[in-house]
């Protein structure tokens, strides 16, 4: 294309149409989004009351909780003999696991294996 035709193009009355087209579609997408805003603002002020600072949790009065510690042993469910011993659902525990009788961790002793794969004797 060369210059006249540019010229031609510029001085046209349809170009200019579109440009004021264009212009005109861009301000209503933009009045609508600044109405979405506002009618999102104002449905938020309708809300549910919101919590304030002095009405949000707070620490116990005797500090933070800690973590426990402690050994679990599986809690085995038990074999059905017959079809008239069978356990229902309201009869197994929520847990898989119990807290066990012996609480001492397990330590290593001199003599005893390492981790499967490390390499050492094993009980000797």
């Amino acid at each position: 294309m060369s210059t006249a035709t540019y010229e031609l193009l510029a001085a046209s009355s349809d170009h200019v149409i579109a440009v004021a087209m264009a212009f005109i579609g861009g301000l209503v997408i933009a009045g609508a989004l600044i109405w979405a805003v506002r009618v999102g603002m104002g449905v938020m002020e309708r809300d549910t009351h919101h919590p304030g600072p002095e009405e949000q949790p707070c620490l116990p009065d005797g500090g933070p909780v800690r973590e426990t510690r402690e050994m679990r042993e599986p809690d085995e469910v038990p074999v059905a003999v017959s079809f008239d011993d069978r356990l229902l659902p309201h009869e197994l525990h929520r847990a898989r696991t119990r807290t066990g009788r012996h609480q001492q961790r397990p330590r290593w002793q001199p003599g005893s294996s390492g981790g499967f794969g490390s390499g050492g004797l094993g009980h000797v």
